[in-house]
């Protein structure tokens, strides 16, 4: 592949981070009408290339109905926008960086149990293997939460790859987007490491999912996780 280095940030991607901000913010509102074409690139100070480009990110973004020879107007991204938004939810500022987190963690602990339970169930003996592999490369329990994060990764795609769940899988990349936004410096500085620097617990799950013990993987994995969850819980009403 002939590919060319890019050295600048597309005109139209600059349009569309601050056209989404505008939106996810609540400055502009649900069924309010956006200008036009015309006016949108004098504001922008860009062509209307550029504009008619971002709209149509927007709107693949179920935040925009565009009308062919109407009005474009916003939608409620809550009824329309899809998980990839949960990354842009921060940089907007739309809910706070902790409420975000706890979500993440909360949809984190129930996709992962169930996901533990289909690798028990589905998972060929080769891909059962690379479970156990996983977990027995996780750090030392005197290991810092950071040096986990590399680690958890591995093993909960190893997991979800035993799945054979492609929905969980894109979804895993979502949500690790989340956190990411968020900043794993939050993370550490919560004091999450329950959960990640738990191997031995790890290193159960993946004993549990090469037994083939689905029922004991879903419980271990929703209690390892259910930590986290807990630990930003008590973290937002403090």
């Amino acid at each position: 592949m002939d590919i060319t280095p890019v050295t600048r940030t597309a005109v139209s991607d600059v349009v569309f981070g601050q056209l989404v901000a505008e939106i996810l913010s609540g400055r502009l509102a649900a069924e309010e009408a956006l200008p036009g074409e015309r006016e949108l690139a004098e504001r922008f100070g860009v062509n209307r290339h550029a504009i008619r480009e971002a709209l149509k990110r927007v709107q693949q973004s179920g935040l925009v109905r565009i009308s062919q020879g109407g009005k474009t107007r916003v939608l409620d991204w809550r009824a329309n926008a899809g998980l990839d938004t949960l990354s842009q939810l921060v940089s907007a500022g739309a809910l706070p960086p902790l409420q975000i987190l706890r979500d993440i963690a909360e949809m984190r602990r129930s996709v992962a149990a169930d996901a533990a339970r289909l690798c028990a169930e589905r998972a060929s003996d080769e891909q059962r293997a690379a479970v156990l592999a996983a977990a027995e490369s996780y750090p030392t329990d005197s290991a810092s939460i950071a040096d986990t994060f590399g680690p958890d990764m591995d093993f909960w795609t190893a997991v979800i790859e035993g799945t054979g769940n492609v929905a969980y899988r894109l979804g895993l990349n979502t949500l690790v987007a989340g956190f990411t936004e968020v900043g794993w410096q939050t993370v550490v500085d919560l004091g999450l490491g329950e959960e990640y620097v738990d191997r031995d617990a790890h290193i159960d799950l993946a004993r549990l999912i090469v037994d083939r013990d689905a029922a004991g993987a879903h419980r271990l994995a929703e209690e390892l996780l259910g930590r986290t969850v807990a630990r930003i819980a008590a973290a937002i009403k403090e």
